[in-house]
């Protein structure tokens, strides 16, 4: 194969370009990507890297409003023609669709879970009360306020070098990542604790990726991007972020969502929490379906359960978190 790549007609294609965030995290996500792309159709990638907003500016993520802040910048790239496709971290995007773009492919999801890094190796359960949690989602600080009102949490910023640099330097004693974010950027022995599911619900989409495209380029002339698709992941996703569209919320509200595609069933749980952790919504609900590629089952599914929890008054507890976040 030459350097350029071949086409399955046998032409030389030019490298497809691969639009990406500047961070350590997602170009070697998005390399990832491109590689197993290559590995499965002989499709030569390259990476663009783009700085979006969120990457500049030393708002924390509350005061943006979460949505959109890290992938507005690819996106405007690809309707510019200047990138061929671009790979988000999935819990980035938002749940509406974007004009003209497509979500090729959403590559299998690595663990979803989050992730306790703590001094001297301490297990959250351990954590003397008082102990300065670092965490900039405002989901994670509710649902870790349910299990242990008496530490105090602390919103930050930065990438997870930075993060973890503010437990080394005793500036906290504790920060809270995503499991699969830290192993893609090679951290996971600063890992002290792992939250299950039962104990703390992950974002919608968390651990998965995101493969966007324009969608007039979505057909024969990028289908090697649909080599990356995995159903099952799909399905999971699209349960979880149908629930977070329903309550008309972002990727800074207090919501976690958690689907599991296995064996002809979907299983979904889902919880809204009060910012102090003192008030919550959850459900949980498992359906049939036939296979991973059935969408609508999927969506109906996120749909009936955010419903519910709707009625439980669960779009209330989203509203005085945002009211909260915009209270000067």
């Amino acid at each position: 194969m030459t350097a350029e790549g071949t086409s399955a007609e046998g032409t030389t294609a030019a490298p497809a370009k691969l639009g990406t965030r500047r961070s350590t995290m997602a170009t070697t996500q998005s390399q990832g990507v491109a590689d197993t792309i290559t590995e499965r159709t002989g499709r030569a990638i390259e990476l663009e890297l783009i700085t979006s907003f969120g990457d500049v500016t030393k708002a924390h993520l509350t005061q943006l409003g979460g949505t959109g802040v890290f992938v507005n910048a690819l996106r405007d790239e690809l309707v510019a023609g200047a990138i061929d496709f671009a790979v988000h971290s999935l819990k980035d995007l938002p749940t509406t669709p974007a004009e003209g773009l497509v979500l090729a492919a959403i590559p299998e999801r690595d663990d979803p879970r989050d992730a306790l890094c703590a001094r001297d190796g301490l297990k959250f359960a351990d954590l003397p009360a008082g102990s300065k949690v670092g965490t900039g989602s405002p989901r994670r600080v509710a649902q870790l306020s349910a299990l242990r009102p008496d530490l105090v949490y602390v919103p930050i910023r930065g990438n997870a070098e930075t993060r973890l640099g503010k437990v080394a330097s005793g500036e906290l004693d504790a920060v809270v990542l995503a499991y699969a974010g830290l192993g893609r950027v090679g951290r996971r022995d600063d890992v002290t604790d792992v939250f299950e599911p039962e104990q703390m619900l992950p974002a919608p989409g968390q651990g998965a990726l995101a493969v966007e495209c324009r969608t007039e380029r979505a057909d024969a002339d990028l289908a090697y991007l649909s080599s990356v698709d995995h159903p099952a992941t799909r399905a999971e996703v699209v349960a979880e972020r149908t629930v977070l569209s329903e309550l008309e919320a972002g990727c800074a509200a207090p919501v976690g969502a958690y689907a599991e595609c296995t064996g002809g069933r979907l299983r979904l749980r889902a919880a809204v929490v009060a910012t102090d952790g003192a008030t919550a919504v959850r459900r949980e609900r498992t359906v049939d379906i036939a296979s991973p590629e059935d969408l609508d089952t999927a969506v109906g599914l996120g749909r009936d359960l955010a419903r519910e929890m709707i009625a439980e008054g669960a779009d209330r507890i989203v509203a005085e978190a945002f009211a909260e976040r915009d209270t000067p």
